[in-house]
């Protein structure tokens, strides 16, 4: 396959490599507002370098799209309006509308739409799905997920909300709103969530209506219909003690299942499973997950696979990440 790399900084370039590494397709087109890293990205791969407009309308076999988050939701509509497939980094859009809108494009398009989700492909995400799916824990009545990265963003855009879409919650939250959902197997429609309650903070200071500065902090809690309480909290700048906290616990009527990340690092992650004060390991590291969702897009396009109805879940993340934000 031949595909369009749009967006080549760092992530765009891990998930490049990680795709051309696989031998499931080759970069032909790459494009970014950086000449030197479009540039470099192409001296890499053999691509050639190209405007956004012309990789978005070169009918190629699918694009990768790692740009600022205000560009997504056009530039993937874009890309399946000229019948390519898309893979584009988390969030797909800054809202359920715009979300909404890509997600109708693909269907329409009838081509395979995927995000970079990453978090769903840890060998420790399989793990603990597979001791839920089971059934062993019980009932499922809880869940706490948070992700805390004591650095926070270094490009400027992603406190623009006009750019970003907002703070934290759309940077961060996202994953965790969609890893909450997948593991309790929620499809995450509007009658699945019966409440959302929020707060958010910037710099300290509680948020009300502003809409000039983006939260740094936010703690909410999502009851789900007929199902567990899902409460959540991230942050950037937070201190922490360590580069990151990441955590994701799902407590159950006969005991809990959880991933967190280990020594405070974004990257090595394990799985365990509790009873009682008792705990037994899932799942350890070393495992080379960063770009796996990225080569499980790759994978599913070169076996034909064109629009999957399971990519109407976006919009439900999409949704709770709105009413976390009161929109």
């Amino acid at each position: 396959m031949k595909l369009g790399f749009l967006g080549v900084g760092w992530i765009g370039r891990d998930r490049m490599r990680a795709i051309c590494a696989s031998g499931l397709a080759e970069a032909a087109l790459v494009a970014d507002v950086s000449p030197e890293a479009a540039a470099a990205a192409a001296a890499e791969t053999g691509a050639q370098v190209a405007t956004a407009q012309e990789l978005l309308t070169a009918g190629l076999d699918g694009v990768v799209i790692a740009t600022p988050s205000a560009l997504h939701a056009e530039q993937a509509v874009t890309a399946l309006d000229h019948g390519m497939a898309v893979f584009c980094q988390k969030p797909l859009a800054r809202t359920a509308a715009e979300t909404a809108a890509v997600v109708d494009a693909a269907r329409r398009a009838d081509r395979l739409l995927g995000v970079d989700l990453s978090y769903r492909h840890l060998a420790a995400t399989a793990a603990m799905r597979s001791v839920l799916d089971s059934g062993e824990l019980g009932e499922i009545y809880a869940a706490d997920l948070k992700f805390h990265n004591a650095y926070g963003p270094d490009k400027p855009w992603f406190r623009d909300p006009l750019l970003s879409g907002g703070g934290c919650v759309i940077d961060l939250g996202t994953h965790l709103v969609d890893l909450a959902l997948h593991l309790l197997g929620c499809a995450a429609a509007a009658s699945d969530i019966e409440a959302v309650t929020s707060r958010l903070f910037a710099a300290g200071r509680p948020l009300r209506g502003r809409d000039d500065v983006v939260e740094d902090l936010a703690v909410a809690r999502v009851d789900l219909r007929g199902g567990p309480v899902v409460t959540l909290a991230c942050s950037w700048n937070l201190h922490a003690g360590q580069e990151a906290v990441i955590a994701a616990s799902f407590y159950g009527t006969n005991g809990a299942v959880e991933l967190s990340n280990v020594d405070g690092s974004f990257y090595d992650f394990r799985a365990s499973r509790h009873t009682g004060t008792s705990t037994a390991p899932l799942a350890e590291p070393p495992d080379d997950w960063g770009g796996r969702a990225a080569v499980a897009w790759a994978r599913r396009l070169s076996g034909g696979e064109r629009f999957d109805p399971a990519a109407g879940e976006l919009v439900g993340t999409a949704t709770v990440i709105d009413r976390i934000y009161g929109r």
